[in-house]
């Protein structure tokens, strides 16, 4: 079976819309070279009218996006960097995301935000390390977080095909992922649908994007002792609660590991909603960056403000032991 990298799944579910679809369009800075690698071959094979490199104005190609969008296009929309994101901000969450609900459905808005390298990159520093999809989950945009490439691949398809604005962050520490994968099987996934990638007992262990990989890593080296579960939401909003609440009936215990700062982050969500309604036994934890958090340029300070494996491994047991 052949090897699939997330990159590649970014890619080639780009490319597999724009040849379905000649409405799919894609734009951003430097798409045309693929400087981020997600849009290689793009331009070669679907010209310059489909593949647009725009000028360094992140608001500027934001709101042509809502405008081609509803004018009948499928805009996809590369950020390079995530913290560009707050300069488009407004028009993501003030104009694209309210004009269907403004015109009750009359307008539709299209519109697919891509973030190839969220959350911290080696010594990228303060403006460039940041993970804000919590931000758009909190307004009612539909965000999608992506752990594996499968996963990159079905959500990017659903994005691209949906009729409201939805910004997919691709974590920079995930980028490398690779898996086994038939492709012809692979297949859009639905927002809102989460994924067990592993089952357990014990403790319930919501992971956002690349940290996934490092649950399942601390659940196995607790396979002796401790049944972790590993619940990936895949989609922030809309948010899998069902999935979750029949993760917690057979675990009862809850930890959220979640990179990105601690106050008012999707983490403190998962677990007031989780308090409120769902079956817990022990107090739930969280495994976050520190709040107000801002990744500094030193590597070994970056290192230190973002989630660890020892951090989610001791919010497990003491999750288990109730204290």
């Amino acid at each position: 079976m052949p090897r699939l990298s997330y990159l590649k799944a970014l890619n080639r579910a780009i490319a597999d819309e724009m040849a379905r679809d000649p409405d799919v369009v894609v734009l951003g800075e430097d798409v045309g070279v693929a400087v981020s690698n997600v849009t290689a071959g793009l331009l070669r094979r679907f010209g310059r009218d489909r593949v647009l490199d725009t000028p360094i104005s992140e608001q500027a190609f934001t709101g042509f996006a809502t405008g081609a969008a509803m004018a009948g296009m499928r805009p996809v929309v590369e950020f390079q960097i995530p913290a560009l994101l707050f300069l488009a901000f407004e028009q993501i969450a003030n104009q694209a995301h309210k004009f269907s609900l403004m015109t009750g459905g009359q307008t539709r808005v299209p519109v697919t935000y891509l973030l190839p390298g969220s959350g911290s990159r080696e010594s990228w520093a303060g403006q460039h390390s940041d993970h804000p999809y919590s931000l758009f989950a909190h307004v009612g945009v539909k965000t999608a977080v992506p752990a594996t490439p499968a996963d990159a691949y079905g959500l990017l398809v659903t994005a691209i095909r949906d009729d409201d604005p939805v910004v997919v962050f691709a974590p920079s520490a995930a980028l490398g992922v690779r898996e086994d994968a038939d492709f012809a099987a692979l297949a859009p996934v639905p927002l809102g649908s989460g994924r067990v990638h592993r089952a357990g007992t014990d403790v319930t262990v919501v992971a956002v994007g690349h940290l996934v990989h490092d649950a399942l890593a601390v659940a196995e080296e607790l396979a002796g002792t401790v049944s972790v579960e590993v619940f990936d939401p895949r989609s922030l909003y809309p948010f899998d609660w069902a999935g979750l609440a029949a993760s917690l009936e057979r675990t009862g215990r809850l930890v959220v590991v979640d990179d990105s700062n601690r106050s008012c982050g999707i983490g403190a969500e998962i677990v007031a909603t989780a308090a409120e309604e769902m079956r817990l036994t022990a107090p739930p934890r969280r495994v976050t960056r520190p709040d107000g958090a801002v990744l500094p340029f030193a590597r070994e300070l970056d290192l230190a403000c973002q989630p660890t494996r020892a951090q989610v491994r001791t919010a497990v047991e003491k999750a288990v032991r109730g204290g």
